[in-house]
């Protein structure tokens, strides 16, 4: 698009506008790309154009990580204390509570989540933020005696200009998971959003400059993973990069990264989850967070519980009352209060999700519930319940990131470990029983970075999460981190 302005006025479905920043955010100011191009956003709910937005390419992330690295390197931000570095994350916080009912309300039109999810989110947020605000003067170093004529000390300090590479299904979520450690630790930031949601971290760009954080400290791009994504990753002055999104996107960063500067790398990729539920389960109580464990934001949850299994004595009877509960579940329009499932992100999510069920259909499985399109306009799926499926079925091993669920039966603890186990992925599962005993035998043997126990979908900014095995690197959220965004540096003072 010719000309784009750098902002537009975006009237909501609920009527109300907002200005809405569609540039390019470096050294807080909002730009045009160097090369001038553009993309459309997409309404997920009528598949019509919201605005464009300019984008990012290879020659915008130079100038990004340029400003990220001269704001690292000097002026304001290498001279701001820890404890200011709290306090600015702490206004932050208070700026995204002001501004909460916009940023639900841009969530809901961009991504298509209900605004009840929305909230939900927008809650999460300036937990987090104000959670790291809490953290930046508490990164302390330590001394370590070895020996009477030397003095050493560890100091931590932060790892230089970081990029942040974030997904579609939680936008301005995973934007605070990233920022919040970076900042705290002294890191000076270049993030790409998603190309599918680019909108809330635009209109949060605002308040950053409002919260007072230097010029350069964070930089947001508006551009597409191949170019933008790709320049970030192999970029030789980019320090680290993080990366929130599929298992086969995580290899190829790995690979930029260690065919540019080796740059540090943590990933938090997919999952193929494991919900089991044990005869002695409250049964009702069960099928609540299995419903909410798969079908919450459209399914599109990276620890989505997409494999329900169910002890055989109560397998009938789960299968009838959670076939009732998913009918229960309103999907629709993101802005109306009583919808739960909005649609999917985009026509190729909706295809890919698509596809799924019509191989699980093909190779035999049966469709409890749903298994269709919902409705005729948007990416809406019915939230669907496959049954009778085999463990080397598509539906049981791939990650579909959408509103589908396989159950299964199994017979003893042995067994539910067995096929809690039976996967690529270790990011999550969950457990549902009344027995202490095998709620701790159980949750120790699954091979997953969390576990949840008559839960599902339970997070907290102080809690560690991230996978085992394919389902990334490192861990986002709680102390853990920090360590992220820091390096240990030993310093070393004879006395003798």
């Amino acid at each position: 698009m010719a000309n784009l302005p750098l902002s537009t006025t975006i009237k909501l479905p609920n009527g109300k506008a907002y200005e809405q920043p569609l540039g390019l955010f470096i050294n807080n100011e909002f730009v045009p790309g160097v090369e001038g191009k553009t993309f459309e956003v997409i309404n997920p709910a009528n598949e019509e154009v919201i605005t464009s937005v300019h984008e990012a390419t290879a020659k915008d992330v130079d100038v990004a990580v340029a400003a990220a690295r001269k704001a690292f390197e000097g002026g304001a931000w290498p001279k701001t204390t820890p404890a200011e570095r709290g306090k600015l994350l702490a206004k932050l916080g208070d700026l995204l509570e002001r501004d909460a009912e916009l940023l639900a309300s841009v969530e809901a039109l961009d991504n298509g989540k209900s605004i009840s999810m929305a909230r939900g989110d927008i809650g999460a947020v300036i937990n987090n933020v104000r959670y790291y605000a809490g953290w930046a003067d508490k990164v302390h170093g330590k001394v370590v005696e070895t020996a009477a004529d030397k003095f050493n000390y560890i100091r931590y300090e932060p790892i230089g200009v970081c990029g942040q590479i974030i997904p579609w299904n939680f936008p301005l979520l995973m934007w605070a998971w990233k920022i919040g450690p970076a900042l705290a630790t002294g890191n000076t930031i270049v993030l790409k959003t998603a190309e599918q949601t680019p909108l809330s971290a635009l209109v949060t760009c605002k308040l950053v400059v409002e919260a007072g954080f230097p010029p350069g400290v964070l930089n947001v791009l508006s551009g597409f993973g191949k170019t933008a994504g790709a320049a970030i990753s192999r970029h030789m002055d980019v320090d680290k990069v993080a990366f929130t999104g599929s298992t086969a996107v995580g290899r190829e960063i790995m690979k930029a990264a260690a065919d540019s500067n080796l740059k540090k790398v943590t990933l938090e990729l997919g999952g193929k989850s494991p919900n089991i539920v044990f005869n002695d389960a409250d049964i009702d109580e069960a099928i609540n967070w299995a419903n909410f464990g798969i079908f919450y934001n459209h399914g599109q949850c990276c620890c989505a519980g997409s494999r329900i299994y169910v002890q055989e004595d109560i397998y009938d009877k789960f299968v009838e009352k959670f076939k009732a509960r998913i009918k229960k579940n309103v999907v629709g329009d993101p802005f109306d209060e009583e919808t739960f499932q909005g649609p999917q992100v985009s026509q190729l999510q909706f295809d890919r999700i698509m596809g799924y069920i019509n191989h699980g259909k093909e190779a035999g499985a049966k469709v409890e519930v749903g298994g269709e399109r919902h409705g005729n306009k948007g990416y809406f799926i019915q939230p669907t319940l496959f049954s009778n499926v085999r463990p080397d079925m598509k539906i049981m091993q791939e990650e579909i990131f959408g509103p589908v669920a396989a159950i299964a039966k199994f017979k003893n603890i042995d067994e539910a470990i067995k096929l809690g186990n039976d996967s690529n992925y270790g990011l999550a599962a969950a457990i549902h029983t009344k027995d202490l005993k095998t709620a701790l035998e159980v949750s120790s043997k699954l091979k997953s970075g969390t576990v949840w126990v008559n839960t599902y979908n339970s997070l907290h900014s102080a809690l560690p999460f991230g996978g085992y095995k394919e389902s990334g690197i490192g861990r986002e959220l709680g102390k853990a981190a920090l360590a992220n965004y820091t390096q240990a540096k030993t310093v070393q003072i004879n006395l003798a």
